[in-house]
């Protein structure tokens, strides 16, 4: 199934309603490995645009509260924790750059400009060993992000960059799709 912007989306992602830009299932998928989310797992999301990662953590996780400062987001948020029935995402205006009011969660996901201001309140909700997740669509945002990690004395940082790239099958012959998802943004992940 592809939107139209030739992107696979799965179909459970098509109910969902779009607002602002959305991380995609490609990211998603990542976030979601690398952390090791799973059904006991508490997490705070902050910046929940149409909330496409709060949905996709808490259709796994234990319980997940998602933070927006802006209030059409988190109406377009809410409409899909309903249309996906989640009873667990929590959905919260606050500014996390100022306070997160949970503690002791297993992840906290970031995806909102000059995140790396956020991170001194997201070590102080992480439980030990627990993850950050940046995603961060530019470079200079990567650099400040990963030098405020170190500062805090967050450990085994490491950034990525998923790349899709679909493959035509064809009779006269494979080869790479001159289209698809490439850059959408670089994910940083570190452990507390």
């Amino acid at each position: 199934m592809k939107d139209s912007n030739d992107v696979l989306v799965p179909q459970h992602y098509k109910r969902l309603k779009r607002g602002p830009q959305v991380i995609l299932p490609k990211d998603i998928g990542i976030i979601l490995a690398y952390t090791g989310v799973s059904r006991n797992s508490v997490c705070v999301d902050a910046g929940t645009g149409s909330g496409w990662l709060a949905v996709s953590l808490a259709r796994l996780a234990k319980e997940v509260t998602s933070y927006d400062n802006r209030e059409e987001f988190l109406k377009i948020a809410e409409r899909n924790r309903e249309i996906e029935g989640l009873q667990n995402l929590i959905l919260k205006k606050g500014d996390v750059t100022k306070k997160i009011d949970e503690s002791d969660v297993d992840i906290v996901t970031l995806d909102m400009p000059d995140s790396d201001k956020a991170l001194k309140n997201a070590h102080k909700a992480l439980k030990k060993d627990g993850y950050v997740v940046g995603y961060l669509p530019h470079t200079e945002q990567v650099k400040k992000f990963v030098d405020t990690l170190n500062k805090l004395k967050f450990r085994n940082a490491l950034t990525v960059e998923t790349i899709v790239r679909d493959i035509l099958v064809r009779e006269q012959g494979v080869r790479p799709s001159t289209k698809g998802v490439w850059h959408t943004g670089y994910l940083v992940f570190a452990q507390k």
